[in-house]
């Protein structure tokens, strides 16, 4: 985790004025297997400091909960996001936008160099699949899904989400049991 800590503080340098918060302590760190890419630190995560699936709010208790049914062993995988600073006003967080995700390219390169038995990424919701394009041609070695973002919002108004999402974890969870089987 000393590397991933290590890298949030550059870039909290390299981009002063931005709200950064750093990897969960409690997840893979730079041995991690699946990178969950979100969208943006949400005001929970800049409150707390971590982006974390521990944090105060619905969606990060609606991911604990579906990696938990899913059973992806949380020291396999690392959460981020495409844009790594919060993007809000500080009661309101807005929608990353193309050119966020953009600026947002050159730190996560970066992150996946650190991240060294990566083998799955998981766009999580749409914002974050804006990055997907150009990172399936610089990493087309790895594996890649997307699922719905787990917010409260978009899983109460289209409940078919929370199944989504719980089928492409599993679909993770099977790619992890087939490589940890692999010689």
């Amino acid at each position: 985790m000393a590397a991933l800590a290590e890298f949030a503080r550059r870039l909290r340098t390299s981009y002063p004025g931005r709200q950064i918060p750093d990897f969960d302590p409690w997840d893979g760190g730079v041995e991690a297997r699946v990178l969950f890419l979100l969208e943006t630190p949400g005001g929970r995560a800049v409150d707390s400091g971590f982006v974390s699936r521990n944090n105060p709010d619905e969606s990060a208790k609606n991911f604990f909960e579906l990696n938990m049914k899913a059973g992806i062993p949380r020291q396999l995988t690392v959460i981020w996001n495409a844009v790594p600073w919060y993007i809000g006003t500080g009661t309101k967080i807005r929608a990353a936008s193309k050119d966020d995700v953009y600026e947002g390219r050159p730190p996560l390169l970066e992150l996946l160099a650190l991240l060294a038995r990566l083998e799955v990424v998981v766009f999580v919701g749409r914002a974050a699949e804006h990055a997907g394009d150009w990172l399936m041609r610089e990493r087309s070695e790895l594996m890649y899904f997307s699922c719905p973002h787990p917010s409260p919002q978009n899983l109460n108004t289209v409940p078919a989400n929370r199944q989504k999402i719980l089928q492409v974890l599993h679909k993770v969870a099977e790619r992890l049991a087939v490589s940890c089987d692999a010689p």
